[in-house]
């Protein structure tokens, strides 16, 4: 069996769906299945292409012995929405000339979003006679209608019409999660749709592999500092404000610190709200390489996982969380729904607190400080929870049987 991954990110990117992908390709191709990977040049998050990649170096490569070939991508610092158009759609051009030189395979599995990478999926599932496999990690257009993201209605119209045709084509439809499942399910009852959650490498996210972290000696963290921890895009979904807004409200208590992590479009607005309210207890860092992941999560305390309050992202999983939770953190989850009934209700893996509510986060935060025995306990289920649940092994192992019975 041949596989054939259309994905706009992917390693050495860092980011969720690059380490996803990746993690879902080498495991299938343990299994004897042959995957080969059609990508851009890696250019994420800083939308300029990496140094060893420029002028078109590097076309192709073999990574973790998976093939992967690089097509042309337009990349600007701009975030205007023409920028953003171009980028996705010259991606959506180069892949489709790229890929339909690549022969023939079984399955094209792409992923989406970007939704315009649909037109290049449609059109080289029929050049290479594959069947089309279309995985959704976000539902989108209509998670960036409810966002106000786009709110152009004959570009949301033919969006929305993309997406239609896309499920249309595809033999096999793969949800990130059961909100995403069922979303799909309900709208075409007729359409083969199965689970693929995001998950963790339980054996590389594993506290016992990992000496003491430098990471709070390298920061000027104090030992008894309980460090929040939030890691990811700093983008529009997660409403990352509520981080300023609650630091400024426990100054009082100093050994409360928070960490963000990440790069992305609300970077420079979340670090001019940090000026302006002259915290110091909150602290930006830049994106490290996922090698260096499991030493910084054992050094921190808790992780903090916020979202906008919508009621689109009941059914979102944010995929930050798994990390964290194998490596015996427990989770402040600002997420209601699919997420909070899992790793609250289900495994009792930290505390809720109600989304864009200040006080209700401030509650919770006072609540990890004064219960210090509650944190390990709840860090215990945690990785007792993703082991069982969201272990990449297993997820993989049930795409394969899925594929195995088509």
């Amino acid at each position: 069996m041949k596989i054939l991954f259309l994905t706009q990110y992917y390693p050495p990117e860092i980011g969720a769906p690059q380490n996803r992908l990746h993690e879902l390709a080498v495991r299938l191709k343990s299994k004897g299945i042959d995957i080969e990977v059609l990508t851009a040049f890696p250019n994420y998050p800083k939308m300029e292409i990496f140094e060893a990649y420029k002028k078109n170096k590097i076309p192709k490569e073999e990574i973790d012995g998976i093939t992967v070939y690089r097509s042309w991508i337009y990349v600007s610092k701009s975030k205007s929405i023409i920028s953003r158009l171009l980028n996705y759609f010259s991606f959506v051009w180069s892949s489709y000339w790229k890929g339909r030189k690549l022969g023939n395979f079984d399955y094209l599995l792409v992923e989406s979003p970007p939704l315009f990478l649909g037109y290049s999926a449609i059109a080289l599932s029929k050049k290479l006679n594959s069947k089309l496999i279309f995985n959704v990690s976000d539902l989108w257009p209509e998670s960036a209608e409810k966002l106000g993201l786009v709110t152009n209605k004959s570009l949301l119209n033919l969006a929305y019409k993309l997406e239609k045709k896309c499920y249309q084509h595809a033999a096999l439809i793969t949800g990130q999660t059961q909100g995403i499942v069922d979303d799909i399910k309900n709208r075409f009852p007729n359409k083969k749709v199965a689970w693929l959650p995001n998950g963790v490498d339980v054996s590389f996210y594993d506290p016992q592999k990992i000496e003491d972290s430098s990471f709070r000696n390298t920061h000027g963290f104090k030992a008894d500092d309980l460090i929040f921890f939030y890691g990811g895009i700093l983008g529009y979904a997660q409403g990352l404000e509520i981080i300023m807004e609650v630091a400024k409200q426990v100054e009082e208590y100093p050994t409360v610190q928070f960490v963000i992590q990440g790069s992305g479009p609300e970077k420079d607005k979340l670090v001019a709200l940090n000026h302006e309210y002259k915290l110091k207890n909150v602290h930006f860092h830049e994106p490290v390489p996922k090698v260096e992941m499991p030493g910084i999560l054992k050094a921190i305390d808790v992780a903090l996982v916020p979202l906008k309050k919508l009621d689109l992202f009941k059914g979102a999983i944010p995929s930050k969380i798994f990390e964290a939770l194998a490596m015996k953190k427990p989770l402040l989850l600002g997420v209601d729904g699919e997420a909070r009934k899992h790793f609250i209700d289900k495994a009792k893996s930290g505390l809720y607190y109600t989304p864009e509510d200040l006080s209700s986060l401030k509650q919770q935060v006072l609540y990890f400080l004064n219960e210090p025995e509650e944190r390990k306990k709840m860090g215990e289920n945690a990785r007792e929870y993703v082991a069982d649940n969201f272990d990449r092994n297993k997820i993989a192992q049930g795409l394969y049987d899925e594929l195995q019975n088509m």
